[in-house]
């Protein structure tokens, strides 16, 4: 893939002007998204990311548009897991709603940045080293064993890190509208909108270290790693209003996250292999008898994955409401049927409790 440095110039400048843009039209002025307003414009981004798929295909060929595609896909899924993070960051910090889509900007743009840093790292690393993909695949194995096991229930805000930041900092209680910083009795204070600031861009370079070495699983093109986390992150302000209340439904998305970065782990092991150099393993000679696995059946796996994961989350979610609802009438009737001062019969009682255990 030919990308020239004018290209990579263009890409650059028109990424940064939409985030200029962003910020001056809705971040600016504090606040809150109607559901119209961030369907509108999470549907404008999501769609100019897949027009500038079908380019790529167009131009470049189709593998390279099917790399892109899979990495949009996971990095956007990777993504949705970054913001419900940021939700637990925002909910302990106690973060006015109307000043969330400037914390939402600031996060994403510091994302943006660490992960075009490691880009930038990767790509020389990949260059030269081509042992590296070892390294990469098995980080991605770790990373996919502690994403199946783990939960989200941590509040970064109460972590490790954030109470050394309130040790050296200076922090006031209670905000000051949007500042980051304000001044009492001739000392500068630290808002708790600088410590959640603080405290997402912390997430971001953890985040960083899973979805870098899991896009160049499916590319080796440091531009087409790069477009598709810039369209991963674009919209993805917009996205947080609009799903609300859909991340805590998303039960599985941990597990089918776990799924893809395991399948890409295998898939870096695999291509390793395949380009061996490493002395130790038959010889330093490549094992060319190891399949290549093809980009088409990755985006099929990503795909698929990401559905399921989804699919499930929603039943079960769903399944869940549903018993919730039964079991609060049941319990409504109950309490109709026995006349005020009187106690439920004791046995009944028992017969009701073994009823339920049997239904769980």
């Amino acid at each position: 893939m030919q990308v020239t440095p004018l290209i990579w110039f263009i890409t650059l400048a028109v990424t940064v002007l939409f985030f200029v843009y962003e910020f001056f039209a809705h971040v600016r002025k504090p606040h809150e998204p109607t559901i119209g307003e961030s369907a509108r414009w999470s549907a404008f981004y999501i769609g100019l990311a897949l027009l500038f798929g079908v380019g790529i295909g167009v131009v470049s060929g189709w593998d390279f548009g099917g790399e892109y595609f899979a990495g949009y896909l996971t990095e956007k899924a990777l993504s949705i897991d970054n913001l419900f993070v940021f939700l637990i960051v925002m909910t302990g910090f106690a973060v006015p709603k109307k000043y969330q889509q400037k914390v939402l900007m600031i996060g994403i743009i510091i994302a943006l940045i660490l992960r075009g840093g490691f880009i930038a790292i990767g790509a020389s690393l990949i260059e030269n080293f081509s042992w590296i993909f070892y390294i990469f695949g098995a980080l991605l194995l770790v990373l996919a064993y502690r994403q199946a096991f783990s939960s989200h229930e941590s509040n970064p805000a109460n972590g490790k890190f954030m109470q050394l930041v309130r040790r050296v900092l200076p922090v006031t209680d209670e905000y000051h509208e949007a500042k980051l910083t304000v001044k009492k009795d001739g000392t500068r204070y630290a808002t708790p909108m600088l410590l959640t600031i603080i405290a997402i861009g912390f997430v971001d370079l953890i985040f960083a270290v899973d979805s870098i070495p899991a896009i160049y699983g499916l590319t080796n093109e440091a531009y087409i790693v790069f477009t598709a986390n810039a369209f991963a992150l674009m919209g993805l302000r917009q996205l947080f209003f609009l799903i609300g209340g859909l991340l805590e439904r998303l039960v599985y998305l941990a597990q089918g996250l776990a799924v893809i970065l395991g399948f890409i782990g295998v898939k870096l092991v695999f291509h390793a292999l395949h380009v061996n150099e490493l002395p130790f393993i038959n010889g330093g000679e490549p094992l060319l008898w190891v399949p290549e696995i093809p980009i088409w059946f990755s985006l099929l796996f990503i795909a698929a994955t990401i559905t399921v994961a989804t699919v499930a989350s929603l039943l079960k979610t769903r399944g869940d409401g549903g018993r919730n609802q039964r079991d609060q009438v049941q319990g409504d009737q109950v309490a109709t049927a026995v006349p005020d001062g009187e106690d439920a019969d004791p046995q009944a009682d028992d017969d009701a409790n073994t009823s339920a255990g049997a239904r769980k």
